[in-house]
């Protein structure tokens, strides 16, 4: 799977890891930065280089790693095409992709334990979308995103 990764300042250890874990499962991994030497760097141009990616289609997934990772969810959000889950345990990550079909995983490094947060990316990476009533819903978020109302 190709994957789109970014971190602010908060997350760039967390990342390093990350990376390591995903390269090593076999994924083809796309660091976006930023590293240590960026000093303090705003999360919404990361988080929109990583979303325009996976929307372009030149990642599969993206995963953002900021400090509690609520500012970046939000931001992610905001790009059409894109549904991030904002995932702080295994279970949150599932049904961020089998409920929600989330294409983006955005992580909070001060909240989340670094072998937790390996966990929750392999399995928010091999969960599948469950369809049915769900797959409707997602449709139904679509909706919303093009601007159009649910309300009749």
């Amino acid at each position: 799977m190709r994957i789109a990764i970014a971190a602010d300042h908060n997350g760039v250890g967390l990342k390093r890891r990350l990376i390591e874990a995903l390269r090593a499962a076999g994924h083809v991994v796309d660091d976006r930065g930023a590293d240590e030497a960026a000093g303090t760097i705003d999360y919404p141009p990361l988080c929109e280089d990583v979303c325009r990616r996976v929307v372009a289609g030149t990642a599969d997934r993206g995963i953002v790693v900021g400090g509690s990772g609520q500012g970046e969810v939000i931001a992610c959000n905001k790009i059409a095409g894109i549904r991030a889950g904002l995932c702080p345990d295994v279970w949150h990550a599932e049904i961020s992709r089998g409920n929600n079909d989330a294409n983006v995983l955005v992580l909070g490094a001060k909240v989340i334990d670094p072998d937790l947060a390996e966990q929750v990316v392999a399995s928010w990476l091999t969960t599948p979308f469950k369809g049915a009533e769900h797959a409707r819903r997602v449709a139904m978020i679509a909706t919303l995103e093009r601007g159009d109302s649910l309300l009749g």
